[in-house]
């Protein structure tokens, strides 16, 4: 693992995030950089910015530059976080829990892994 980012809290449920961070697992992050960018969710943009931040704290934390193509994405996670609880009224005089889901999202960077040789 050479970087990692979070973002906590973000309001979208954990199941929509997923959908969009299952399309950039194990590419590169200028790959999944043109994904994210092209991709007809909402998700895509709290998602890119995790990425983008992950690719930063690399470049910044460590004593090489990497290149965006350098960089593959490990391992990406969509957890749920805190719901928010609202209360409507409902029929026959109760209530009902509106739930607001709220997700953390985490993202972690890692060279390319060299090809080995096979030996005969």
């Amino acid at each position: 693992m050479v970087s990692k980012a979070e973002a906590k809290y973000i309001r979208m449920s954990a199941r929509k995030i997923r959908l969009v961070t299952d399309l950039i697992k194990g590419k590169s992050v200028e790959e999944a950089g043109f994904i994210l960018d092209s991709v007809n969710k909402g998700a895509g943009v709290p998602v890119k910015k995790v990425l983008m931040s992950a690719f930063a704290n690399a470049n910044f934390n460590k004593q090489e530059k990497f290149l965006a193509k350098d960089l593959f994405v490990s391992r990406v996670t969509a957890d749920g976080g805190p719901m928010l609880r609202r209360y409507r009224a409902m029929t026959m005089g109760r209530a009902g829990t509106i739930r607001h889901r709220t997700a953390h999202i985490r993202v972690e960077l890692d060279t390319a892994a060299p090809a080995v040789a096979k030996e005969k």
